[in-house]
């Protein structure tokens, strides 16, 4: 099995033509990235991946409506706003971690007739403040709709239930059962991101999101399905910065190549 590798666009300040060039000079498959609805803008940014035979996987992140009827139209919008780009699949951070069990079903349920209708892709990002935020409310989301395929970011646990998960491991092996996509951030019980995985101070919780890791690569090769890796470390203030000046206190670059690069030996060789 060939795991593909996706750089995110989140942090990029590079033009994109720029950036897409250090994409593939890096050794990535293609690009994970939202879309803007001008259509001119759109086609330009498809063009620029298409000249560098970078692949995308569409990615939504808008969810701020409280209103449960505004926030699904407003979904719905985006979702068919990405589908017109046929990615090879969409990664959504679907719904609210405050709306109900029964609210956030409604979003999965219109999702999954929008993939149906189009035959893209669309699979759910366990992330703080929206439906997936927790292990234990993941699982019980996972047993209710078992056509459910998340993209498994499980950094944002870690620091939702502050550890390293060991009192949900239950949660935690259902998660990786269901995971289509890994988003390779490395988070640990007081933050989403270690300012640097590099640094031997992190050595134990890096291994940990390296076991967890290679549970969902086992799942693949053993059912010979496609497994997809975003290395998204974000940029400041999501990267730990230093105070007065708010500079970042490492590259967010040069450690999502890092990890790709690291993941790639672990896997790929």
């Amino acid at each position: 099995m060939n795991i593909k590798f996706y750089a995110p666009q989140w942090g990029n300040l590079l033009p994109f033509e720029t950036f897409c060039q250090n994409v593939k000079t890096a050794g990535y498959d293609g690009v994970e990235m939202a879309l803007p609805f001008d259509e001119k803008e759109k086609a330009e940014i498809l063009a620029t991946l298409n000249d560098f035979d970078l692949e995308l996987i569409g990615q939504y992140w808008q969810s701020h409506e409280k209103d449960l009827g505004e926030h699904a139209d407003n979904y719905e919008k985006y979702l068919r706003n990405l589908i017109s780009a046929k990615p090879i699949f969409i990664n959504c951070q679907t719904g609210k971690d405050y709306f109900t069990f029964e609210q956030n079903k409604q979003l999965f349920e219109l999702a999954s007739r929008i993939s149906e209708e189009t035959g893209i892709k669309i699979i759910h990002e366990t992330h703080r403040g929206k439906s997936l935020f927790a292990a234990h409310i993941t699982q019980e989301y996972l047993n209710q709709i078992p056509a459910l395929r998340i993209c498994l970011d499980i950094s944002h646990w870690c620091n939702v239930h502050e550890s390293l998960l060991a009192d949900q491991q239950d949660a935690v092996t259902k998660a990786i059962a269901h995971a289509n996509h890994i988003h390779s951030r490395v988070g640990h019980p007081e933050g989403p991101q270690v300012n640097d995985p590099r640094a031997p101070e992190w050595e134990e919780v890096l291994q940990t999101h390296l076991s967890w890791w290679d549970k969902v690569v086992a799942t693949h090769r053993q059912q010979g399905t496609q497994l997809t890796v975003t290395t998204e470390f974000g940029p400041a203030t999501y990267m730990p910065v230093l105070p007065y000046t708010q500079m970042p206190v490492a590259n967010q670059w040069e450690i999502n190549v890092f990890m790709m690069n690291l993941l790639k030996k672990r896997y790929n060789a």
